[in-house]
């Protein structure tokens, strides 16, 4: 499976940015789709995940009610909604997929996008 990630950009701070990921070579519809991202000397964290069915999503705390993850099983590709954007959300937004059983481990990800760059000024 290859992923790939976009849709990044520079915002200004309350504002939003709509990340795609976009698989190819496999279908990722039975796989759980999450997204991480990696600020500057730091380490690379979880953001949301969604499970393949749709029917479960998973959000870091600091994201909660602000960005909302989808997926378009027949378009073979996931989402990313991101409202209400701060500048501590600036960072490299990767995707990644896998069958996973803690969605919000970055180990438990078999397959990695490239990452899109989000950066949020103040």
């Amino acid at each position: 499976v290859q992923l790939q990630a976009f849709g990044g950009g520079l915002v200004q701070a309350g504002g939003s940015l709509r990340l795609s990921c976009a698989a190819s070579g496999r279908t990722i519809g039975r796989f759980t789709v999450g997204w991480f991202r990696q600020a500057p000397g730091k380490e690379r964290e979880f953001v949301t995940a969604i499970r393949w069915s749709g029917d479960s999503t998973y959000y870091a705390d600091s994201v909660k009610g602000r960005f909302t993850i989808s997926r378009d099983s027949a378009k073979n590709t996931a989402h990313l909604e991101m409202n209400s954007l701060k500048p501590e959300d600036t960072a490299v937004y990767y995707c990644a997929a896998g069958s996973v059983m803690f969605p919000t481990v970055l180990r438990q990800y078999d397959y990695w996008g490239q990452g899109t760059k989000v950066t949020v000024s103040s």
